[in-house]
């Protein structure tokens, strides 16, 4: 072959070109050598020294390119292996029961009858990498430090509570119940664990939620990143605290799961680790079957800014790789692609010494003494061996200054038998034939007998050794030893938060007097004032993506200070401003940038630091509204789940208050989209005192004494209005309920009346509609302020399920019934959403309803335009209220044509409902 001169240029995030050569001779001299070394000790000589030669560059600090890869093979060599501290056939024993019980958890609760299924084979793929942590790393919730947290795949969960099975934390019946959560009773009593880490179904157990793949490396990173924002701001030493994760190599594809591996990296987050299971199946097949998933994550994370630590090969593979002078076995290992490794597990020695190992006459001199059985069980993989995987984890919490990453490779259904052992369908299977039970227990080494397994081989029993085992009294000393048992989950150890009193909410009720604030500004005045209370202040966290100017809050800047691990150095353009931006290591606001992902896993890392921490803090994440649950909702969903309290601020919200910025942010159901979520409490409060309340009761529900595990979602708008001081007398029971009598009615003839109900900024519309009905029409119109469509909807339907829980009892009638009750005429609603969050009340309306909505897609134009448009004015209110009555009989069929003439509804340029102006 020719050899062909390579001009000069870039090497992949490397040397620029540009880059002189001074000295021609001296170059020609160190190539010279290169190539002297090459011949002398060939290619893998000659790599070694190019290795030594990069990590001398970097310890004297030279410019050089990064290796986004590295071969194929372990990082920690045999040679730099710690020494192991436990008892390898003691922990291999209870690593064994463990594997049988957690299958046979599985296999029981696919059992004719109930059929429930469940996941067998990634645990068993997991199995030394959750063991060793365990063990020998993870500390508890009562170590002296504080405690790790434990991100565990949410697929292998039956081995988290086989585990919890043998410490005593759970019995036989819990077991029994896997994945029967309301069906399965003992003595009359539900007995039963979740499929998957859901704090919500077992709030003692479980902290993290994981299993909506994607949101646990997220969760992770920002876990990692609040520890640290706690220490740096003195809140408390988390300097002991870990973050583990372990992740799914198949997992790895979802966005979500790479998408803030910067964050780790620029925050210089060496208190988390990800493991991740590299076991090259997704669910359906091979990750990367024609590349290899290892190298490109290693490249990837590199690339990143982590400590990237591989653990690919088991300790049989040492001698060989010892022996392999010249490179070959490097090289095929380097090679072969994922989809010929799944095939070779899935066959036998003899395949792979022909199909591997014979691929080059060099290895298979490697292996000719070997029989087909040595081939077999001595070559494992990384992942499986308890010494390599130590290794990986001792090296990660030595490393500092990066996060790490480790790469271990598994096989999936690893040790259930050949009918699982690397299969496509593996994840799928959920059950085992009598065949593999006994040959699962012969391998694992159980001491049951075939007559009890075939007893019933759908109910093969559990493995429990006795409490006064010796082997089990070792594993549950590790765990004393470590601080207790995990996962754990112990909100009643959180320190009280005392609360706020009335005069912080002050700023809100007395109104703005003359000037037109919004609703934005109306609750970052309340806010302020929040923050700036002794001792209640420094618990808030105010989690911003990249809008405080926006929503009015840059205010906060000079005063509350950016978070910023770095602290500020640099000066800022604005340095000499009244409110210059200001990064500060001790800085209380969460500025996570453009990325509302990240927000929301800030929002849950500080909403459950009451459990996770015993700090209680209390997050305000205020985002775009149309941003918020439409983006991240699967997020928001995984926060209720954690039992996070806090709350969001939808700003910005409404279809046509964001004058202007057209479609995309147009949020017309956001409310709806809240309502989804069954830990939301939503309003759209129209005034600051409304917001007062609601935020003072929220701190009350979340904060105080019995607390709930909620999340207030709150949508404020950036329309100015004068905002009026807090009525004499005003109903507070309402506006916490959801309605309250704004105005009544005046002005009506003849008894003819309506009631108009509006929410957020639909009640100036509200009141403009009451006003036309009786100054043109003589109709009287009673206007409630709707402080929450969610909440009325939530308790009517509490009602209707004591009602048919208990046909023959007393019925509760709704508050939303019993307020409409009061007085008399059709119902017409309207807000700036769609039709469909008004329409959540319309079942327990005592008399007609009809809801106006901005229903469609969201345009620029002004105000009073985009609500002409979809006829949710103030005019539009007043002509359907006139409708109503029509067709009631109680007006003349022309008067409804009339007013829509009169006030040109179809024309939206003579729209008069709105201000313009106004950021906040």
């Amino acid at each position: 072959m020719a050899n062909h001169h390579v001009a000069p240029g870039p090497i992949l995030n490397g040397l620029p070109s540009q880059i002189p050569d001074i000295d021609p001779e001296e170059t020609q001299e160190w190539l010279d050598s290169l190539d002297g070394a090459i011949e002398a000790g060939g290619r893998r000589r000659a790599r070694y020294l190019m290795l030594k030669l990069l990590e001398r560059a970097r310890e004297n600090q030279v410019g050089i390119p990064s290796l986004t890869t590295t071969d194929y093979i372990n990082t920690i060599g045999p040679e730099d292996e710690p020494w192991f501290p436990g008892d390898e056939e003691v922990e291999r024993r209870y690593r064994a029961w463990i594997r049988w019980n957690a299958a046979v958890m599985v296999h029981r609760a696919q059992r004719p009858g109930v059929g429930v299924g469940g996941h067998i084979s990634t645990y068993a793929s997991a199995a030394t990498l959750y063991e060793v942590g365990f063990n020998h790393f993870w500390r508890g919730r009562d170590h002296e430090g504080g405690g790790d947290q434990i991100f565990f795949q949410g697929h292998a969960s039956p081995g988290m509570y086989a585990r919890a099975y043998l410490e005593g934390r759970l019995g036989e019946d819990d077991l029994n119940g896997f994945r029967q959560e309301k069906s399965h009773l003992v003595d009359g009593k539900i007995v039963a664990v979740p499929s998957y880490p859901h704090p919500r179904s077992m709030p003692d157990f479980w902290q993290f939620p994981t299993v909506s793949m994607g949101i646990g490396p997220m969760n992770a990173i920002y876990q990692a990143q609040f520890n640290k924002y706690l220490h740096n701001r003195g809140l408390k030493d988390t300097s002991q605290q870990h973050v583990w994760a372990f992740l799914g190599d198949g997992e790895m594809d979802e966005p979500e799961s790479r998408g803030l591996l910067h964050v780790a990296a620029n925050e210089e987050l060496d208190n988390l680790t990800f493991v991740i299971n590299c076991n090259l199946q997704r669910l359906d097949g091979p990750v990367r079957g024609n590349g290899k998933i290892v190298q490109e994550l290693e490249s990837f994370f590199r690339g990143a800014g982590w400590n990237v630590i591989k653990v690919l090969w088991g300790r049989g593979w040492d001698r060989l790789l010892a022996a392999d002078s010249s490179g070959a076995l490097i090289n095929l290992m380097n090679n072969t692609p994922d989809g010929d490794y799944q095939t070779y597990r899935a066959n036998d020695g003899a395949f792979i010494r022909d199909h591997f190992f014979g691929r080059d006459p060099r290895t298979k001199e490697l292996v000719k003494d070997w029989t087909d059985e040595e081939v077999w069980w001595s070559l494992k993989r990384g992942g499986h061996d308890y010494r390599k995987v130590f290794a990986a984890y001792q090296a990660a919490m030595n490393h500092q200054g990066q996060p790490t990453v480790i790469l271990a490779k598994t096989i999936k259904g690893y040790s259930l038998g050949s009918s699982f052992a690397g299969r496509n369908a593996t994840h799928q299977m959920k059950k085992m034939t009598l065949d593999d039970l006994k040959g699962f227990r012969d391998s694992l080494r159980i001491p049951i007998s075939d007559e009890q397994l075939e007893a019933d081989p759908y109910l093969p029993p559990y493995y429990h050794p006795g409490e006064d085992d010796e082997t089990l009294q070792y594993m549950r000393e590790r765990r004393q030893k470590l601080g207790g048992y995990l996962p754990s989950r112990a909100p009643g150890r959180a320190q009280p938060l005392q609360l706020p009193g009335d005069k912080a909410y002050a700023i809100g009720k007395k109104g703005s007097g003359k000037q037109q604030i919004a609703t934005t500004m109306a609750f970052v005045r309340i806010f302020k004032d929040l923050m700036r209370d002794k001792e209640f202040g420094k618990h808030i966290v105010p989690i911003i993506p990249d809008e405080a100017r926006t929503f009015g809050m840059d205010s906060f800047f000079p005063t509350a200070k950016i978070y910023n691990p770095h602290g500020q150095n640099y000066t800022s353009v604005d340095a000499d401003l009244m409110l210059a931006y200001k990064e500060s290591e001790q800085g209380q606001i969460q500025h996570v940038g453009i990325n509302e992902a990240g927000a929301a896993s800030a929002f849950t890392a500080a909403g459950t630091s009451y459990d996770t921490h015993g700090v209680p803090m209390v997050p305000f994440y205020i985002f775009y509204s149309m941003f918020g649950f439409q983006r991240t909702g699967d997020f928001l969903y995984a926060a209720a789940d954690q039992l996070a309290r806090g709350f969001l601020i939808g700003a910005t919200a409404g279809r046509t208050t964001l004058a202007g910025e057209g479609l995309q942010h147009a949020d017309g159901h956001s409310p709806l989209l809240a309502s989804t979520n069954p830990a939301m409490v939503s309003y759209d409060p129209a005034y600051g005192y409304e917001i007062a309340h609601i935020v003072q009761d929220g701190l009350r529900r979340m904060y105080g004494e019995n607390a709930e595990d909620v999340i207030y979602y709150i949508t404020v708008y950036n329309e100015p209005i004068v905002q009026p001081a807090e009525p004499e007398g005003v109903d507070v029971e309402g506006i916490l309920k959801g309605m309250y009598l704004l105005k009544p009615g005046s002005g009506g003839s003849e008894g003819k009346s309506v009631r108009l109900l509006a929410s957020g900024v639909g009640v100036p519309w509200a009141l403009e509609a009451q006003q036309l009905l009786a100054d043109d029409w003589g109709v009287s119109a009673d206007v409630w302020s709707v402080t929450s469509w969610g909440e009325l909807r939530r308790e009517a339907m509490e009602c209707d399920e004591e009602a048919s829980s208990n046909p023959s009892g007393e019925r509760r009638l709704p508050y939303v019934t019993q307020r409409l009750s009061e007085g008399s005429g059709p119902v017409v609603a309207t807000s700036d959403y769609m039709r469909a969050v008004h329409d959540q009340i319309a079942p327990w309306v005592p008399e007609d309803f009809y809801a106006l909505g901005a229903d469609g897609f969201g345009f620029a134009d002004t105000r009073p335009a985009a609500r002409r448009f979809f006829h949710i004015d103030g005019p539009s209110m007043a002509v359907k209220a006139l409708q109503m009555l029509v067709d009631r009989g109680e007006l003349d069929p022309s008067v409804a044509q009339e007013a829509y003439d009169k006030y040109r509804l179809d024309d939206v340029t003579a729209g008069t409902s709105g201000n313009a102006g106004g950021d906040a």
